[in-house]
């Protein structure tokens, strides 16, 4: 009888714990402290573009993304980032020099273009000899020498057709005094240069200095060739 008994009662445990039982269980996931603290710190966080606050700074996002697409293809250890964009007119302060690391702008001033690119806003483009046009496209800093412009920073062009002409065209980051607010007053625009990124010369140290050794130097304007053809626009990247 007490074996009988017995197996009838195994029987009913089993059976709750095979159906009614385990259907009412609510499982609850448990989550470590750290998790939770690294989940509420990424929700809702801002980009980098927000932190920087480049929009105010007069850079659209689009061509801040462009820059960072192609720096993640580019072979450098350096966090410097520099953009210039020559969709905006000379008398914008159209240089940006981002410190990616420590997540500063560290310049934000104006930057000449070539002579034969346009008048207030360039929009030819050349990668030839003598052009004394702008060239478009992704670029890396070399070393620094002094020149005619005192302190200026060679340029690499990475860019096939576009800007890989740049070195022997000795198109370079330089000062000038026809890239300041001054000249401005005076004639409407920035001065232009031979092709060369010219900044003002009160900043020109600062900038060479910090960007020099191989960082990655982006030079855009919504070129439909450009875009379409570059190399370093083309996949996912990932957004920071």
């Amino acid at each position: 009888m007490k074996n009988v008994l017995f197996l009838l009662f195994a029987l009913v445990f089993v059976y709750f714990a095979s159906t009614g039982y385990r259907a009412s269980r609510t499982v609850t996931p448990v989550v470590s402290p750290d998790s939770a603290t690294h989940l509420h710190s990424s929700v809702g966080r801002p980009s980098l573009y927000d932190q920087l606050n480049l929009e105010q700074a007069g850079l659209k996002k689009n061509i801040f993304d462009y820059a960072l697409h192609g720096w993640q293809k580019i072979d450098t250890a350096k966090s410097m980032l520099t953009i210039v964009d020559f969709s905006q007119p000379s008398t914008h302060k159209r240089l940006y020099v981002v410190d990616l690391a420590n997540k500063k702008l560290l310049f934000n001033t104006y930057v000449a273009h070539g002579q034969k690119s346009g008048d207030l806003v360039p929009n030819q483009f050349s990668n030839t000899q003598s052009s004394f046009q702008t060239s478009l496209g992704f670029y890396k800093t070399l070393n620094t020498y002094m020149g005619k412009h005192g302190l200026s920073l060679q340029l690499k062009g990475l860019e096939k057709g576009f800007n890989d002409n740049v070195y022997n065209r000795n198109i370079v980051l330089h000062g000038a005094d026809y890239a300041c607010e001054e000249f401005i007053r005076k004639n409407g625009r920035l001065g232009r240069s031979q092709g060369c990124p010219a900044v003002p010369y009160a900043e020109s140290k600062g900038i060479i200095q910090a960007v020099k050794g191989g960082s990655c130097l982006f030079v855009y304007a919504p070129n439909l060739d450009y875009l379409k053809r570059s190399a370093y626009l083309s996949s996912e990247y990932t957004s920071l």
